[in-house]
């Protein structure tokens, strides 16, 4: 699976995409990561890529053309054949629909994944006529769209078959299904200043601790 990063930091990402599942999913060859810079697909020599708002206001919005040539570079422009190809081009913004693990699932259809990563005040809404898709990751403001991108990269990546052991697939097939969270976790060394391991742990009667467990296990909170 391929997944394409448009941004104004072609870069920001490097440290990040070099550790990790995503590593491990690039080694498998499984998945690749390909990031384009739109300064690139600018026409002056400033390589400028954002202007100030049209009726006035704070902050500069990014400019629409680089945005539709960069797209027409590396992908295309109709929909239906991106459509046919398993391509989907998607816009980060807060006004997206909240991402989740149901989504991750259906994401992973695709062959392609194509982020559109805007910054400052946002991109020009005219951008909204040739993508496929507008996701938020929640109800905040971040200065980019990169780390977004990113989150939903890797929730989609970690699906991939082969990606992750067999244990790891299975407990985020709970989740999507159930939303229940992982039940309390603890390791070595059994006491820590005055906070101990619950004996149930250490009794070796794996019945009771599952059902310790079990019970440890709570619904994610709306």
């Amino acid at each position: 699976m391929r997944f394409d990063f448009i941004t104004i930091f072609p870069h920001i990402l490097d440290s990040y995409i070099n550790e990790s599942i995503i590593k491990i999913a690039q080694r498998k060859k499984l998945a690749n990561f390909k990031f384009h810079n739109l300064r690139d697909y600018t026409k002056n020599k400033h390589k400028t890529a954002d202007d100030s708002p049209y009726g006035g206001g704070p902050g500069m919005v990014m400019m629409v053309e680089p945005i539709y040539k960069t797209i027409k570079k590396i992908s295309s422009l109709d929909k239906k054949i991106r459509k046919k190809k398993g391509e989907k081009i998607i816009l980060l913004t807060p006004a997206g629909k909240t991402f989740n693990q149901k989504m991750a699932e259906k994401l992973t259809k695709k062959k392609r994944l194509i982020f559109i990563c805007g910054r400052y005040e946002g991109v020009d809404a005219r951008v909204e006529k040739f993508i496929d898709e507008k996701i938020s990751i929640g109800d905040y403001v971040l200065s980019g769209g990169e780390l977004p991108a990113m989150v939903i990269a890797e929730a989609v990546a970690r699906l991939i078959p082969g990606v992750l052991g067999k244990f790891e697939s299975i407990k985020e097939e709970s989740f999507a299904k159930e939303k229940i969270l992982e039940y309390p976790q603890y390791t070595r060394p059994e006491k820590f200043l005055n906070w101990k391991v619950p004996k149930i742990l250490l009794s070796g009667n794996h019945q009771k601790i599952a059902e310790w467990r079990k019970n440890k296990q709570k619904k994610k909170p709306r």
